[in-house]
């Protein structure tokens, strides 16, 4: 498989699974938030609601796109998915797999909500750091924008979350009539008003279909990172390119980029365009009489990668900072070449969207209950109502589809678990929340980054030092 010896493919498939694993773990544990409000208020019936909200989060997984995944990627340091040793490799990948699953499925098991997304970003993070403890790796940083962006939400999002669904409530409590609404579901198994029970349904889809766009690229982003790690042939750039092609692209843009007075540059990017003029050579002539991108060696897949990768972001910074140097178009013509060589580490199977997709549907219909008696009846005192529901789930679908298409990462378990609480409080006050079990969710949200840092990173040091 993939040009690999018989002991590298059954190990290949074993991080594979181990993968698959995290994102049907990813399945029971965050997507229980989607279908939480629909099964306490029986406004479907628990196999109809899991089964539904499987389907919508292998539609989101599949027709979302890669962007996601491509910034799961980028998130580690360059040189860190550029590294010749599959041994090495092999360090990353398992430190980074084995965090995730074990950080889940331990809170799982507590029943505690907590985000799969960030528990897979700080095990990133873990990587990256130690990756930067490493002799020759003083100069490789994280993302850091990345980094700040994730500890902004994880402060930002609860507190969103929480105060516009008990804003929504309270709306709720003085614009609606029908005061069926406002109670709390039968201990019988009688659905909810019609007109209620059309609006959790249709929030639970659009929290479904929004974290399988979102959170199920994740998944897709760790398995190219193992893919790219360990059979690098095949997905450490994109095969079907034509060498010359780009070889054109890069005069084509070489030409435009000797029009830039660097001289009228701040130091620092002065720097970065003479590094970007002398790669742009490198690269050119590195690519000189090659015909195809097949059959070279893993060492030389690597090296095209960051060649990519390195042109495209010293491009972007000296674009963006220095607008004013050239005309729009030839600002358009370096833009669209550097897209064009980007594009050429961005390449996902479908397979692999598929495999993801099914991975997070299976899991959604899977080990769901211990999440959604915690959202239904362990945040407040009182069980949760229709409105509440509709208010929390209104709130998440919201916050996930606007924070997607702003790029920003939230997470879900983070906005519906403090959009249920927000709903407590805006019916019952603060006295309507129990304390022990926000106290859990509160810490397991605040140590889930420093805990999946420091376990991710030590195995990463272990592994590197054993492999």
């Amino acid at each position: 498989m993939f040009g690999l010896d018989t002991s590298m493919t059954i190990l290949l498939l074993v991080v594979l699974v181990a993968a698959c694993a995290f994102e049907f773990i990813n399945g029971f544990h965050d997507t229980a938030n989607a279908v939480a409000t629909v099964i306490y208020t029986k406004s479907l019936k628990p196999k109809v609601a899991v089964i539904w909200s499987g389907l919508w989060n292998v539609v989101g997984v599949y027709v979302g796109g890669t962007a996601v995944a491509m910034g799961i990627i980028a998130l580690l340091p360059l040189d860190i998915l550029t590294d010749s040793s599959i041994y090495h490799n092999l360090a990353l990948i398992f430190a980074l797999i084995l965090t995730a699953i074990l950080w889940n499925l331990g809170t799982w098991y507590m029943g505690i909500p907590c985000s799969s997304s960030h528990t897979l970003l700080g095990s990133i993070f873990g990587v990256g750091i130690a990756f930067m403890l490493l002799p020759g790796s003083h100069n490789v940083a994280l993302n850091w924008q990345k980094v700040e962006d994730v500890g902004l939400s994880l402060l930002i999002s609860p507190v969103f979350g929480f105060g516009l669904a008990m804003f929504l409530m309270l709306l709720l409590k003085k614009l609606v009539k029908n005061k069926a609404a406002l109670k709390a579901p039968p201990s019988d198994t009688t659905p909810p008003p019609l007109w209620i029970r059309s609006i959790l349904v249709l929030t639970c889809t659009s929290v479904s279909f929004s974290h399988g766009s979102n959170d199920g690229q994740k998944g897709v982003g760790l398995v190219m990172i193992i893919l790219i790690a360990i059979a690098p042939a095949f997905f450490a750039i994109d095969n079907s390119q034509n060498p010359q092609k780009i070889k054109a692209g890069i005069e084509n843009i070489q030409s435009v980029i000797t029009k830039i007075d660097y001289t009228k540059m701040n130091v620092e990017d002065q720097v970065s365009y003479k590094i970007l003029v002398e790669n742009l050579d490198t690269f050119k002539t590195k690519l000189a009489g090659m015909n195809s991108f097949n059959n070279l060696p893993n060492k030389t897949y690597f090296e095209l990668r960051k060649n990519f990768l390195t042109l495209s972001k010293l491009s972007e910074t000296i674009s963006k900072n220095n607008p004013g140097l050239l005309s729009k178009a030839d600002l358009e013509i370096i833009k669209n070449g550097f897209k064009d060589f980007k594009k050429n580490t961005e390449k996902v199977p479908g397979w692999v969207i598929i495999m993801i997709a099914l991975s997070l549907g299976i899991g959604t219909m899977i080990g769901w209950k211990r999440i959604v008696v915690t959202i239904g009846e362990r945040i407040g005192k009182t069980p949760l109502t229709y409105a509440q529901g509709a208010s929390a789930e209104i709130v998440t679908a919201a916050t996930i589809l606007a924070s997607s298409s702003l790029g920003l990462p939230v997470s879900t378990t983070h906005v519906l678990s403090s959009g249920v609480a927000g709903s407590m409080v805006a019916s019952n006050g603060l006295k309507n929340l129990r304390k022990k079990t926000v106290k859990n969710i509160l810490i397991a949200w605040f140590i889930t980054l420093p805990v999946t840092i420091v376990v991710s990173g030590a195995l990463f040091l272990l592994f590197r030092l054993i492999l």
